[in-house]
């Protein structure tokens, strides 16, 4: 193996890397030999000199080792290939990895430090059949091996075109612009896919994020089998994964809410798509007014369904976050009906399961309703979370039955 510069952690930094955690931070370093570069291998060592794997460095970020194995491994395009062979291997037991729409790659969980690579299977808006994958390349090493990266995935899976999505602020962080736009083969303005036995559009290019959030797929079905019979509401809707899941289990009537006119724009053609346009309406509203107005009216619900974007995006804005979640968890309860279900989730990692859950029992207290635990959820499996590394483990969510007291 070729000679690389070496990065020596301070005294007891090595702790939190030996429990599995790939992240090396710029204060926890205390020298570096040689003068790596952005990109570059270093190899981790703790004060003592103990091996601490490989990693890919930054020297401008705040994070600026990460560790992509524990051996003394070139990350080239051999190790990528690998890499992501290894990682559609972990989801073949419960994904059919050739027909199922998948995140194919999550970044350190997957051994391949900020890429993910979200895998689409369905129907191009020209009638074609096919595949084609969303990827995000989020740090300096990997973004300085872009062209290995695209071979391997071309190689390993094989798709009729690949649109690049590395547009996340989070890449500012790395001194790196925003990316976008098809880099491999042909993408259709859209793509139809299948999810729960149910038909979306999406666009890979405007989407957000990769263009679907595939990691709600097991939530979608599991909040829909309290739906039958009942009046749902389904509030930061989106393009409608949650809503029309409810209807087709058979849901009496289904009011979405989102404050975005694009996306109730795509769960309206969503309905549509299914057949089920008489059976959901739709409302665009900012949600926290829209629910104090529906408080207000006396409205009331047999299953509420809440879904917001990430309110806490960094430690910081923890404390205004928990006011959030509290405030939109109590408004809900306060539109259940007596036995009524609420299906609440938070995709903020800065907000553990232990403080979701203070604020999800803050509201039912305020609420003067008791709850009942039915059901915890958490990411979809093809979004595995890596021992040692809590930021991998960033969707939670609750289902729990009221009970006016």
């Amino acid at each position: 193996m070729k000679a690389r510069a070496v990065a020596t952690l301070k005294p007891k930094e090595e702790n939190r890397l030996l429990l599995g955690h790939p992240w090396a931070y710029d204060n926890e370093i205390a020298s570096v030999s040689g003068n790596p570069q952005a990109g570059s291998e270093v190899s981790l060592r703790s004060a003592r000199g103990k091996n601490l794997g490989t990693a890919i460095w930054s020297p401008v970020s705040k994070i600026r080792a990460r560790r992509y194995t524990w051996a003394d491994e070139e990350l080239d395009g051999s190790f990528i290939r690998a890499a992501v062979a290894k990682a559609l291997a972990r989801r073949a037991p419960f994904r059919d990895t050739a027909n199922d729409s998948m995140r194919a790659v999550f970044a350190e969980a997957d051994g391949l430090p900020g890429l993910i690579v979200d895998r689409f299977v369905g129907t191009g808006s020209d009638g074609s059949k096919g595949s084609w994958l969303s990827v995000q390349i989020l740090c300096a090493g990997m973004d300085a091996r872009r062209e290995l990266i695209l071979d391997a995935l071309k190689d390993t899976l094989r798709p009729d075109g690949i649109m690049e999505r590395s547009d996340a602020p989070v890449r500012s962080f790395e001194g790196l612009p925003a990316v976008s736009g098809v880099v491999a083969g042909s993408v259709p303005e859209r793509i139809q896919i299948i999810e729960n036995g149910l038909r979306f559009s999406l666009c890979l290019g405007h989407g957000q994020k990769t263009g679907w959030f595939l990691d709600q797929r097991e939530n979608r079905a599991a909040s829909a089998a309290w739906a039958r019979g009942k009046a749902v509401l389904d509030v930061f809707s989106n393009a409608g994964g949650f809503a029309l899941a409810a209807a087709k289990a058979g849901a009496e009537s289904v009011l979405a809410v989102d404050s975005s006119a694009d996306a109730i724009a795509e769960l309206k053609a969503n309905a549509a798509l299914n057949g089920l346009q008489g059976r959901v309406s739709a409302v665009e509203a900012n949600a926290f007014d829209w629910l104090r107005e529906a408080q207000a009216r006396k409205e009331h619900y047999g299953l509420v369904i809440l879904d917001p974007p990430a309110f806490a995006k960094n430690k910081a804005s923890l404390d205004g976050a928990m006011r959030g979640y509290k405030e939109i968890n109590l408004r809900a309860l306060h539109l259940l009906e007596d036995g009524g279900i609420l299906a609440s989730f938070s995709c903020s990692f800065w907000l553990s399961r232990d403080r979701f859950r203070l604020a999800l029992e803050s509201a039912a207290a305020d609420a003067h309703v008791n709850l009942r635990y039915l059901d915890e959820r958490g990411q979809a499996p093809d979004h595995p979370v890596l021992a040692g590394y809590p930021e991998s483990s960033y969707l939670k969510g609750c289902v729990v039955q009221v009970e006016r007291r």
